[in-house]
């Protein structure tokens, strides 16, 4: 009988290290092009050989595109002898006649997970599921459908995950397998470094391109959590979903510095219960030439039909009127320098003391402004271009004296 030939790509050492272990629930934290799919593809088809019922889950179809080529790849030898059957369109390859199946699906939510089973379950990019509903710390789709999936057999599964900004259930789950003392659980974290088949040039260019925070969750595979520090904490922002009619919209610029990013915030404000409150409204800062963000200023300030927007006069400030007047429709937009008198954290400050007051509400999570916000120290790292942003449209909304459209007199906030 002729031997049909199993091609499994050479795995790297952090790889194995997954390959190898022997808990039930394995979390994986990794940095982009570091082999998530590589390994899960390796693990998946181990499984499917040793004569189990694999589902492979994740939340996008061309993520599902990947793993059924490496899958394919290491199977084309026996899907060649028709050792076993294979369905192109449901991403299925099994053994005839019995349980023994590999099957890839996207998965978002508990609904696109249900109409399967398995002894062994792989979610992966578990950050980019839905999270549920009745506890935000696990995904809609792991707590609904795959954990009682598991049950019957007491199956196994691997969660593969990329750092994300903000609140997410990953990190959690990830919190959650790192308190374990029975072995049920392990952790695994490995960066984009780490793995020695990818160029370092293309790995250098693409880490040029991106912000500190960012390149510190996509590429080192860190976990960031909130400076004790920092002058904002996670607990005094709040989110509202809906907001009332707002007098004044403005917009903040902080322009970039060097490699930094150009801070784009957009926020208003309305009388409450006799108080003015302030909504941050959109976050649209970016990392890009002085064309592609002046032209962002302008559709943030037309998408947000803002009154003004904000350009510090002491650094660049000229720079940010000429970059925004240069962009198409940027000469109808109403522009207004503010001056830096005072220290970056003394202007912060008062902005903070708002929030704890509630009287600053996100509508809607921003992730990259809130980790700026809650990884801060006054004094310390680089200038945070969204939070100097913020900033400087929280303050003309709330702390300088602007005259009010439905008002005769100068009034301070």
């Amino acid at each position: 009988m002729t031997e049909l030939i199993v091609r499994l790509r050479e795995l790297h050492a952090e790889q194995r290290a997954i390959r190898d272990s022997q808990a039930k629930r394995k979390v994986v934290r990794a940095g982009r092009r570091g082999g998530k799919t590589v390994v899960a593809a390796y693990i998946a088809v181990k499984q499917f050989l040793d004569g189990h019922r694999v589902l492979y889950a994740v939340p996008t179809q061309e993520q599902v595109d990947r793993f059924w080529f490496e899958v394919k790849r290491a199977l084309a030898e026996p899907l060649d002898a028709g050792a076993f059957y294979k369905n192109e369109t449901k991403h299925i390859i099994e053994r005839s006649g019995t349980e023994q199946r590999i099957r890839a699906k996207t998965a978002w939510d508990a609904d696109s997970l249900r109409g399967d089973y398995a002894d062994y379950l792989i979610m992966d990019e578990y950050q980019l599921m839905k999270p549920s509903k009745e506890d935000p710390t696990i995904s809609e789709a792991w707590g609904l459908v795959g954990a009682p999936m598991l049950l019957d057999n007491d199956g196994d599964a691997l969660f593969i995950y990329t750092g994300k900004r903000g609140r997410n259930h990953a990190k959690h789950l990830f919190a959650k397998a790192v308190a374990d003392t029975t072995g049920r659980w392990e952790t695994f974290t490995f960066s984009s470094h780490d793995n020695p088949h990818i160029s370092r040039q293309a790995l250098e260019d693409i880490t040029g391109d991106m912000t500190n925070l960012s390149y510190r969750l996509e590429i080192l595979a860190e976990e960031l959590t909130d400076d004790p520090n920092a002058l904002w904490t996670r607990g005094i922002i709040q989110y509202v979903t809906k907001f009332p009619d707002l007098s004044r919209v403005v917009i903040g610029v902080d322009p970039p510095g060097g490699a930094t990013e150009c801070g784009i915030v957009a926020a208003g404000r309305a009388m409450v219960d006799g108080k003015w409150i302030a909504y941050v409204l959109d976050d649209r800062s970016l990392k890009d030439t002085p064309a592609k963000w002046g032209a962002e200023v302008v559709a943030t300030y037309n998408r947000h039909k803002a009154d003004r927007v904000l350009g510090e006069k002491n650094y660049g400030g000229d720079m940010v009127k000429h970059t925004i007047r240069s962009a198409d429709g940027g000469a109808d937009v109403s522009f207004s320098y503010v001056t830096a008198t005072r220290g970056k954290a003394v202007r912060a400050e008062p902005i903070v003391a708002m929030y704890e007051q509630g009287r600053v509400l996100h509508v809607g999570e921003f992730p990259e402004l809130e980790d700026e916000y809650c990884n801060w120290i006054p004094g310390i790292g680089s200038s945070p271009n969204r939070l100097d942003a913020a900033v400087w449209a929280l303050t003309d909304l709330l702390l300088l004296k602007t005259k009010v459209k439905t008002a005769s007199s100068w009034q301070g906030y």
